[in-house]
């Protein structure tokens, strides 16, 4: 048995190279030094830093009193896959890990990597709060233009210029660099990296699936077009009608409401409802100091063929955990420019 934790164990190294190479996220990871595994499998011990700002200085009284405080924070990880893997059993455990090895490999790169960028582009996109443009670029120079906005935007919110990271669609990326003016490479400069990211990875919302029954195949998609309760002068509110009702252009009947986002939910008339779908992402910019991404590969759970009661066959449980999350305090650090839904 402890042969085979010290050879689950090895593994975390490689899977972690694999995950930094393919990753068009992997370089905006915080510190590992700053954060601990909690109590729970499924919780990281995060840094949260506070701080109030100025106040008087009294020559009399000195200063006033405040607070700069770092705690550390448990956070429970929104983002926890696995899947497990077979080998035919081999002559030994080494034979089966070398298997192993190169098919986690390719599942890392082909499988994970997608779903944990598209995961982290999603979970950023959808924070309330963050900068945001919606509308389609035609050509080089509208590129240009919504990446200037965007610059813009963030330095009017004090958004510091270092650690801007662009990520952008690679049909878009081209046309800027096919105008080669000044004017564009000025733009594409200010940027501490820039990395293409496949449309398929680039969606405000995604939905991922559960790997049962009619889900088999696991993985994500983008989230479909769902219903959800808001209120009245959200963007987007359609007020519920009865079904023998005739809707104008900002109502809709009792029973066009559906499939909803949440399942408890039974809408009513008088309600007001509005369509969430994941729309494509043209680019995003992020700050990485914006950011709350940390993820972790756990060691492979590995069995024997010999206690494997489903198959004669060596048995690899592969799981990764982690966390996207954007400090509250810190939203303008994200700006986001996607087309409309279902475009």
């Amino acid at each position: 048995m402890a042969n085979l934790i010290e050879l689950a164990a090895s593994y975390v190294p490689m899977l972690d190279e694999v995950y930094a190479l393919e990753s068009c996220t992997s370089d905006l990871d915080g510190s590992p030094e700053l954060v601990k595994e909690g109590a729970n499998a499924n919780e990281l011990v995060i840094p949260m830093l506070d701080m109030e700002g100025l106040a008087d200085y009294d020559r009399n009284s000195g200063y006033v009193g405040g607070d700069v405080t770092m705690r550390n924070e448990t956070v429970k990880c929104n983002f926890d896959r696995g899947r497990s893997f077979s080998v035919d059993n081999c002559d030994n455990a080494e034979t089966a890990g070398l298997a192993f090895g190169k098919l986690s490999s390719e599942f890392i790169r082909t499988k994970v990597v997608p779903e944990l960028d598209a995961f982290r582009f999603a979970s950023y996109a959808g924070k309330a709060g963050i900068g945001s443009m919606e509308g389609t670029l035609e050509d080089g120079a509208a590129v240009i233009k919504a990446l200037s906005d965007a610059q813009n935007y963030m330095d009017e919110e004090g958004v510091p210029e270092n650690e801007r990271h662009l990520r952008i669609t690679p049909t878009l990326l081209s046309m800027v660099r096919n105008l080669d003016t000044t004017k564009s490479r000025e733009v594409l400069d200010s940027f501490a990296s820039i990395k293409r990211v496949p449309q398929k990875r680039f969606y405000t919302a995604i939905e991922q699936l559960s790997g049962k029954n009619d889900e088999k195949a696991g993985g994500y998609r983008p989230y479909p077009k769902h219903y959800e309760k808001c209120s009245e002068g959200d963007p987007g509110a359609l007020k519920v009608v009865a079904d023998g009702a005739s809707p104008s252009g900002s109502e809709i009947k009792v029973s066009e409401v559906t499939p909803v986002a949440d399942p408890d939910y039974t809408p009513i008339e008088n309600d007001y409802v509005r369509a969430v779908q994941g729309a494509k992402i043209n680019f995003m910019i992020l700050h990485k100091p914006a950011l709350i991404q940390f993820p972790k590969h756990k060691a492979p759970k590995i069995v024997s063929p010999e206690v494997n009661q489903d198959a004669d066959a060596w048995k690899y449980g592969y799981r990764m955990v982690g966390i996207a999350d954007v400090y509250a305090n810190k939203l303008s650090g994200v700006f986001c420019h996607h087309q409309s839904a279902g475009v």
